[in-house]
């Protein structure tokens, strides 16, 4: 008998004849008989039983695994959760942060400045307009003594206010956030 492709690959074949391979063709219970002894088959299901053996533990190795996985899972989520609720914390309180420095801008300052000069002059003429008002009725020259010593003193916290109001809009005042 010749050899073909079929006889190189499938070599228990070859001692088969013709009729028999007729058969083999024919009787469909016949072919599985010898499908299934050929050793390339018996070898293709000797590896899927291994692999499936294989997969079985792999699978059995994931399944321990599960449980540990889920906790992981979980304390993954709240850390998760903890950190964009303290995101959340940062973002507001560096919103009160921002806040709060804007009452040590140097613009704010200077506004804080100039509100507190106009008040203190405010209050000294008020001090000079009671005084005036009420000099008919001085009992004695320690009033007067008192008066001289508060407007004085507040004119001259006014006149120092004025002046670094002054020598800041003359830009003589350097700020250094750095410090």
């Amino acid at each position: 008998m010749a050899t073909t492709p079929l006889m190189q690959e499938f070599p228990e074949l070859s001692g088969l004849s013709r009729e028999d391979l007729e058969d083999l063709m024919n009787d469909h219970g016949y072919f599985q008989s010898i499908f299934h002894s050929l050793s390339p088959v018996k070898q293709l299901y000797q590896s899927q039983a291994e692999l499936s053996t294989a997969n079985e533990a792999i699978a059995r190795s994931n399944l321990s695994l599960q449980d540990r996985l889920y906790q992981l899972r979980s304390e993954t989520k709240d850390a998760f959760d903890e950190a964009k609720a303290l995101e959340g914390r940062w973002r507001t309180l560096e919103r009160e942060q921002k806040e709060l420095y804007q009452r040590f801008t140097p613009q704010f300052l200077l506004l804080r400045l100039r509100h507190a000069t106009t008040d203190l002059d405010n209050a000294s003429e008020t001090l000079a307009s009671s005084f005036v008002q009420s000099s008919a009725t001085l009992k004695d020259a320690s009033d007067v003594d008192e008066f001289i010593r508060q407007f004085r003193e507040m004119r001259k916290v006014y006149h120092k206010r004025v002046m670094w109001g002054d020598r800041w809009a003359s830009g003589q005042v350097i700020w250094h956030d750095d410090q």
